[in-house]
């Protein structure tokens, strides 16, 4: 701080002595001693306050960076989800474009679905079978 060496401290020591006379001399040091040390602690204080302030700061910084790429990653899977979900849109009505619903369709366009509930002999629940009139049937659909 001050570019003080050991020549010039007894300059100032003798100084002192011949100003402020050998009787007063210690007291005067350990004010001066107490005076710096509050000193030093005020501004040991300031700069922990100041290294407080500054990492407050960087935390408020990382906060908003985090809060903007969540706000991104949101945005950005919404989309995504959003596009999916017009895509399977899309592909549901590319499908069957003109399906007509089940209650209103004609008898005689829809094709003949053969169910059976009977449950084959040792299971222990019915299962539901299902064919389409082209599809082979087996013996125990023929039966029922």
């Amino acid at each position: 701080m001050f570019d003080i060496g050991f020549p010039e401290l007894m300059v100032i020591a003798a100084v002192a002595l011949i100003v402020i006379g050998p009787e007063r001399l210690p007291k005067v040091a350990r004010t001066l001693g107490h005076l710096f040390g509050r000193m030093q602690r005020y501004v040991n204080d300031v700069k922990a306050d100041i290294s407080r302030e500054m990492e407050l700061d960087e935390l408020r910084k990382l906060q908003d960076s985090m809060q903007d790429a969540a706000r991104s990653l949101e945005q950005s899977v919404t989309r995504e989800i959003s596009a999916t979900e017009t895509e399977f849109q899309k592909l549901a009505d590319a499908a069957d474009p003109t399906a007509i619903p089940a209650a209103d369709a004609p008898a005689a366009e829809t094709p003949a679905v053969q169910t059976s509930v009977q449950a084959p002999p040792g299971s222990p629940s019915p299962q539901l079978e299902l064919a389409l009139d082209s599809a082979p049937q087996t013996p125990a659909q023929k039966q029922g």
